[in-house]
């Protein structure tokens, strides 16, 4: 793969206990091509380092360096898989000459790699242009098989992403492009958004998204208090459809939470609703790839932002499991 970065294994350091009690323990660095068909429980990790898309969309560009700094603070985690369940860390897809497209296509590839062999992707970014490579590796795998299966996607994000790619595509572009190709072969376009801000959208792209027929929560009612309506929502959406992929934007987050984002804002959700939502998907049985989008350590602080994603990754990879 041109575009492709293997495992590194300085990534993964911590505390020694010789159980398998912490993650860096438990991880397997194993390069995609090697990545073997799953016989049981296998998370894969898959990082994505561009930023291109970021630079593209005016934002403040550094989250090239985020998958390897989620990586390095997942690893010092504490390990409660069950020892049966497998976990890999299979490289980074890279980006050459700001060709953000290249690394959308390799990232497609990648991820129906992973799907074909039975493993649970986790995406690791970079910016959310990911979430344009990610669903098209997704679609690949799942036009290979010939069900006609349908795709939802959940985005966690103050951001539609609904911007028009007039001449470019970038970071907050995906699901626009997404909606065109899904309006080019006839299919629906299946969306829900959580955590929308109004003062992070203008009234052009509330109006894409009511012509797009997107499903949203405003930010003011995506908030604990109200999950029980939000479950329902959530529930609604997935019943419609035959596969859930999740993305997650951490500059949906407060900045008390996630400093380290390309857009940072305090104006953002919490962590707590977004883990109840979580648990809510994952309950559906129909998660089948999830992603984590614009950590950015070049602005983060004491690592927290790095630790937010982690142990997002930590309670996706332990609840998909079983364990």
């Amino acid at each position: 793969m041109k575009h492709y970065e293997p495992p590194k294994k300085n990534l993964w350091t911590g505390r020694i206990s010789n159980k398998w009690l912490y993650l860096h323990e438990k991880v397997h660095c194993t390069p995609l091509v090697e990545i073997p068909e799953a016989q049981k429980k296998s998370i894969a990790l898959l990082g994505y380092a561009c930023d291109a898309g970021v630079h593209r969309n005016q934002g403040r560009v550094g989250a090239v360096d985020g998958p390897d700094a989620i990586k390095s603070s997942f690893g010092k985690m504490p390990n409660h898989l069950a020892s049966h369940v497998l976990l890999h860390d299979v490289g980074s897809i890279t980006c050459t000459n700001s060709d953000m497209e290249a690394s959308q296509d390799q990232l497609a590839e990648a991820v129906a790699i992973l799907l074909e062999k039975k493993q649970f992707p986790i995406v690791l970014g970079g910016g959310h242009d990911m979430a344009y490579g990610h669903y098209c590796g997704i679609k690949q795998y799942l036009d290979a098989k010939k069900e006609g299966q349908t795709i939802g996607i959940i985005n966690f994000d103050a951001h539609f992403d609904l911007r028009k790619n007039t001449e470019q595509g970038n970071s907050g572009t995906p699901f626009y492009q997404i909606a065109q190709d899904s309006q080019k072969e006839g299919i629906n376009f299946n969306y829900l958004c959580l955590g929308i801000r109004k003062d992070a959208n203008d009234r052009n792209l509330f109006q894409t998204a009511r012509d797009l027929d997107v499903t949203y929560v405003m930010n003011d009612t995506f908030q604990v208090p109200l999950l029980q309506e939000i479950t329902t929502w959530i529930n609604a959406f997935a019943k419609n459809v035959d596969q859930v992929y999740v993305t997650i934007d951490l500059d949906g987050f407060s900045s008390a939470f996630a400093p380290g984002v390309s857009a940072a804002s305090p104006m953002g959700f919490t962590p707590h609703i977004v883990l109840e939502c979580l648990k809510t998907i994952i309950s559906t049985g129909k998660l089948i790839s999830l992603d984590i989008a614009e950590m950015n350590p070049k602005y983060d602080i004491d690592g927290q932002t790095a630790k937010l994603a982690a142990s997002l990754v930590h309670h996706v990879a332990h609840t998909v499991s079983g364990s």
